[in-house]
C-alpha cells in the first residue's frame, strides 16, 4: 500500500491540516516526523474547530494511529495539556491511539528561556522564533546533552542527563543574566511528568515498520515549510530542523525506500511569518487584501503574516529537494475578484536573470522578482469540488503554475472544509 509525505512547499501556513485530515481518512498512521509546538494545524471538521500543535492531525480521526516521531522535539508539559484540551473536545486520546518514540529529544524550561532571551539581545539580528524552545532543544541534542522521552523511565540516567545539560547551559545562562537552573526542581517537574508521558512512549521505528510488513497505509506529517529547512530554506531565518521529505525517513526510523509518494502542499499565493528575505512580498492594497481574505494570522503565535504573489522560482526549487510528486494547491478561493494576478517566474539579480533564489543572504536581499501577469476572474471557486464548478481562468492559473513549478496538481483546495477539495490524483494510489 502507498506511503504518503506531506510537506509545505513555501514558508509554512499553507493548509497542511486541512490536507493531512482530509488524507487521513485513507490512512491507518498517521506520524510527525519534524518540528516542535512552534507549528500549528487548524482542522475544521463540520462544526468543531482543533487547532494542534505537537500532536499529529490524526488524533481527531477515530480508528487511526497517530505517532510523534524522533525527529521532533517534544515540550512534555505542553503535549500533556494539548491532550486535556482536545479530549474537553471530546476526542478519545490513549496509549493505543497516540505513541511518541523513545529516543524523541525533550524540551526543557531553561530551552524557552534562552531562546527568548538571545531574540531579545538587541545587538544581534533577530530570526523571528515562536520563542518555544525548539532550537536551542536542537542543539542539545546534536551536542549530546538533551533529555530523551527514555530518559524519564529510569532515575539515575535522568540525573546523569540534567547534570551534562546543566553543565552547558548554567554557564551560558550567566553571560545573558540568567539565573542558575534549580536542578532539584527540575528533577521533581521531570519525575511528576513522566508518569504522564512514559505510557506513551514507544518504539515508534519497529511500530513503523511492522506496519508497513503489514500493508498499513503510514502518512508522514511535517511541519513548517520547505523555505524554513535549515539545510535548503532562507538561511539563518529558518528553523532548526531539516523540513524537507528526506527526513521523514530519518525522523520515524523509516527506510526511504517506504516512501512511495510526496505530496506539496503549496497556497496559490506566498505567505510569511517573521523575519528574513520574501521577493514577492507586498506592502499595497493587493497585499492587504490577501491577508484579510486569507485571514492571514499565525494558529500558533496570532503574528499577521506577511502576504505576496505567487513565486513559481521558490516553489520549483523545494519540489525538487523534497522531490514532490505532485502538489495540493490550497486557497485558491482567496484569488477570487481579483482582475489580475501575478506569478514571479524568475528574479532579477543586478541585471543578471535567475531561475532559483540564490543562497547568499546578500544576494537574496536584493533579488527582485520578474512577474507575469495573468487575467483574474469574477467568478467563485469557494466550495467548488470539481473542474467544472472552477472559472475557466482559474483553471488556466492552476494550469500555468504547473507548468511553472514543473510538476502536477493532485489536488485542489476551495475553502477550510475538508469535502471542498478537487482530487485530480489520489496520492495513496497503489
Amino acid at each position: 500500500m502507498a506511503n504518503v509525505v506531506v510537506v509545505g512547499t513555501q514558508w509554512g501556513d499553507e493548509g497542511k491540516g486541512k490536507i493531512v485530515d482530509w488524507l487521513s481518512e485513507r490512512a491507518d498512521v498517521i506520524a510527525r516526523f519534524q518540528g516542535g509546538h512552534n507549528a500549528g494545524h487548524t482542522l475544521v471538521i463540520g462544526e468543531a474547530v482543533y487547532k494542534l500543535h505537537a500532536l499529529p492531525s490524526g488524533v481527531v480521526r477515530g480508528g487511526k494511529l497517530s505517532v510523534i516521531g524522533n525527529g521532533v522535539v517534544l515540550d512534555p508539559w505542553h503535549l500533556i495539556k494539548e491532550i486535556e484540551g482536545i479530549r474537553s473536545q471530546g476526542v478519545e486520546i490513549n496509549p493505543e491511539n497516540l505513541m511518541v518514540a523513545e529516543n524523541t529529544p525533550l524540551i526543557m524550561p531553561y530551552h524557552g528561556e534562552l531562546d527568548r532571551a538571545r531574540e531579545g539581545q538587541v545587538s544581534v539580528a533577530k530570526i523571528g522564533t515562536t520563542g518555544r524552545g525548539i532550537g536551542p532543544c536542537y542543539e542539545d541534542k546534536v551536542g549530546r546533552r538533551v533529555i530523551r522521552v527514555a530518559d524519564l523511565a529510569d532515575t539515575a540516567t535522568l540525573e546523569l542527563r540534567v547534570d551534562r545539560a546543566l553543565l552547558h547551559h548554567n554557564p551560558l545562562r550567566k553571560g545573558l543574566g540568567l539565573e542558575p537552573v534549580d536542578r532539584a526542581s527540575l528533577l521533581a517537574q521531570l519525575r511528576d511528568i513522566a508518569d504522564q508521558i512514559l505510557p506513551y512512549a514507544a518504539p515508534v521505528w519497529k511500530v513503523l515498520n511492522e506496519k508497513r510488513r503489514a500493508g498499513k497505509r503510514i502518512l508522514f506529517e511535517g511541519a513548517q515549510g520547505a523555505l524554513l529547512d535549515i539545510d535548503f530554506g532562507t538561511y539563518p531565518f529558518v528553523t532548526s530542523s531539516n523540513v524537507i521529505a528526506g527526513q521523514a525517513a530519518t525522523g520515524t526510523g523509516i527506510g526511504p525506500g517506504a516512501i512511495d509518494y510526496v505530496l506539496g502542499i503549496t497556497k496559490a499565493y506566498t505567505t510569511r511569518v517573521g523575519e528574513g528575505p520574501f521577493p514577492t512580498e507586498l506592502d499595497d492594497a493587493d497585499g492587504q487584501q490577501l491577508g484579510e481574505r486569507g485571514h492571514e494570522f499565525g494558529t500558533t503565535t496570532g503574528r499577521k503574516r506577511r502576504c505576496g504573489w505567487f513565486d513559481a522560482c521558490l516553489v520549483r526549487q523545494t519540489c525538487a529537494t523534497s522531490g514532490v510528486n505532485g502538489i495540493s494547491l490550497t486557497k485558491l478561493d482567496v484569488l477570487d475578484g481579483f482582475d489580475e494576478l501575478k506569478i514571479c517566474v524568475a528574479y532579477d539579480l543586478d541585471g543578471q536573470r535567475l531561475d532559483y533564489l540564490p543562497t547568499a543572504a546578500d544576494a537574496q536581499a536584493r533579488v527582485t522578482p520578474i512577474y507575469e501577469t495573468i487575467e483574474g476572474w469574477s467568478g467563485s471557486t469557494a466550495g467548488a469540488r470539481s473542474w467544472a464548478e472552477l472559472p475557466a481562468q482559474a483553471i488556466k492559473y492552476v494550469r500555468r503554475i504547473e507548468e511553472l513549478i514543473e510538476c502536477p496538481v493532485a489536488l485542489v483546495s476551495t475553502s477550510p472544509e475538508r469535502e471542498d477539495t478537487i482530487l485530480v490524483t489520489d496520492p495513496f494510489a497503489d
